[in-house]
């Protein structure tokens, strides 16, 4: 079974898809770690992240694999590894590509298919997955989705720069040419604006168990 979660930056995807799938029983599949480990073996290998054929090389050659809930990259585990900075830097432009983004949904579809996955990111419900049995879209106004940033990590950024960045993002994500940002019409609309994690993730799991919700 596969329950595919898609959204903007900042509305609580990966922390609400993690307790989905820890109340679920599923691996948490989080396509970005994806991007971050062909970002991750580009820098490695001293190629260039700014060349697209150098980042469908590292695409194309990438191993990845789960193993008791960890994620790896050409045999080793790189769970912990895929957060540095200039992977975060990279990391974003590297998925742009639409040949590297083709090459990581091949792996995601070979590695689910002896899985059940709880699976987030920006394009999981329409391209990904889009025949996922069960399909959720969540969102929040980007002033509250800076808020929640802001206060998570408070004196590292001020709070007008990170809305910037937000709203920045949503664009790029809004209009990238393959695996862009939007609601698949069979997805469940859930705004997270002003509802708890935990509300959140109740609302999911009665979903996926055939339970209503309002």
């Amino acid at each position: 079974m596969i329950v595919a979660i898609d959204g903007p930056a900042g509305v609580g995807k990966s922390s609400i898809a993690k307790m989905v799938s820890d109340e679920l029983g599923m691996y948490y599949l989080n396509s970005g770690n994806f991007y971050r480990g062909v970002t991750y073996r580009i820098l490695n290998l001293g190629l260039d992240p700014a060349k697209p054929d150098d980042c469908v090389k590292a695409a194309k050659e990438a191993q990845f694999d789960v193993k008791d809930g960890r994620f790896y990259l050409d045999g080793e585990d790189v769970e912990d590894k895929l957060h540095h900075p200039s992977i975060d830097i990279w990391s974003s432009k590297v998925s742009v590509n639409p040949q590297v983004r083709s090459i990581v949904n091949e792996r995601i579809h070979d590695l689910t298919k002896r899985m059940d996955v709880v699976a987030d990111g920006r394009d999981m419900t329409t391209v990904v997955f889009p025949n996922a049995e069960h399909k959720f879209f969540f969102d929040a106004l980007p002033e509250i989705r800076a808020r929640r940033r802001y206060e998570q990590n408070p004196g590292v950024m001020d709070y007008d720069t990170i809305l910037k960045e937000i709203n920045e993002r949503d664009e790029i994500d809004r209009n990238k040419p393959v695996g862009g940002l939007k609601i698949a019409p069979d997805a469940v609309y859930i705004d997270t604006s002003y509802l708890t994690i935990n509300e959140v993730c109740e609302k999911v799991v009665k979903a996926v168990k055939g339970i209503s919700i309002k």
